[in-house]
This record gives structure tokens, sequence and C-alpha cells, in this order.
């Protein structure tokens, strides 16, 4: 399926930046011809060539209205700031941070897609971007480690850790869809209690009183 293919290529950061909540809305909205395939800065021209290349479309410059491309990073929270108000992990798309309200947060490192909306909700201003280090090869000593051979490597990296981001990101709206119908239940068995504690009790009252009215006839 097309909005498949075009999945697969963005880069599944779920940072927002093209405009849709996600990577898979943005990817809907192109095949429907809603959007272009120049507004995901992370995907910068390598994915813009890959999108054209598949729509068969001539490619054009990154629209940077929508942000400029950077280098992977990954999210840092200076856990002796932080409060604890757990506004970064409703944020994070994809459950990279773990804690509790009122406690200590961090980030896991290796879930981290480097989108950044954790940053805006922080009232302590505790969380910040640590760039990625490449890893540096000798060829000398490795010599298997070609520059079409890493760039090979890298490739497959970026791949596998895109459809993992995805897997995460799909999971958590689950768990979301979930907590929702599962607060939306509570909250109308609790209606339906109320409610019929309510009729109960206006049932005696109204009992109560056609009994004292009986008697008071007599």
């Amino acid at each position: 399926m097309l909005i498949e293919k075009i999945d697969a290529i963005l880069p599944q950061t779920q940072c927002g930046q093209c405009g849709f909540s996600g990577c898979k809305p943005y990817a809907i909205a192109i095949a429907e011809g809603r959007a272009d395939i120049n507004q995901c800065p992370p995907g910068n021209e390598e994915g813009i060539q890959q999108l054209a290349d598949l729509l068969g479309v001539k490619p054009k410059p990154l629209n940077t209205a929508h942000g400029l491309p950077k280098s992977k990073s990954i999210a840092f929270i200076d856990e002796q700031v932080c409060i604890g108000c757990t506004f970064c992990i409703q944020a994070c798309p994809v459950d990279a941070i773990v804690g509790a309200a009122k406690k200590m947060h961090t980030v896991i490192g290796v879930e981290c897609t480097g989108c950044e909306l954790c940053i805006a909700p922080c009232p302590v201003d505790c969380i910040s971007m640590t760039p990625l280090r490449k890893q540096i090869v000798d060829t000398k000593r490795e010599p298997y480690f070609t520059s079409d051979n890493m760039l090979t490597r890298e490739n497959e990296m970026k791949k596998k850790a895109a459809d993992h981001a995805r897997i995460r990101y799909e999971q958590k709206l689950k768990r979301l869809k979930y907590e929702k119908n599962e607060r939306t239940e509570r909250l109308a068995k609790l209606t339906k209690a109320i409610k019929s504690s309510y009729v109960t009790s206006a049932t005696n009252i109204f009992k109560k009183k056609q009994s004292e009215l009986h008697w008071n006839m007599k």
C-alpha cells in the first residue's frame, strides 16, 4: 500500500515538524495529496529524493518553513533540577522517558528519537539535547569497513532504528486509546451508580413522605 511505502521512508522521529502529529499522518497526507514531499527536516534531502523516486515526481529543496535539518541528538534530563511534573513523559511520542509524579525522570537514550517535543513542556528547563558522536572506524585496521560498507551499515542501522521507533509510537497510541476507553467506561459506571443511588434515595424519601401523609390523615 502506498501509505506504508511512504511511511517506511520517513525517519519516524514523530517530531511533528511536518505539520502533522506524526510520520504516519504525514504519510497519509502525502498519499492523499494534502502535503508535499519536502516537509520533513529530519529526512532532509535524502528522504525527499526517496519520496520523489517512489512517487515518480521531481525532488525539490527542503521547505525550511518546517525547520532545518540537525545532527542526530537525544534528550538529556538534569535530574538534580527535575521536579517530576511528568509533562515530558506525556509529550514523548515513543515512551522514551521514565519516571513518576514528583519523582526524578530520566531518558532511555537508546529509545529517544531526538524529536525535542519534551523540551517545551518542561517548566524548569531541565531538558537539553545532546548530539550523538559518530563512530570512527580505522579502515587500515579494519579493512572490511570501506566507505561503501560503512554507508550501507549506516543506512541499515537507520532503517532498523526507524522501524523500532515506529513500533514504540504505535504501541503508545494503542496504550493511550486503551486508557481513554478505560476512563470512559469507569466514568459511565460511576455515573450510572450515582443516578441509581439518586433514584433509590428519591424513591425512599417519596415513600417515607407518603407514609407520613397516610398516618397524618388517620
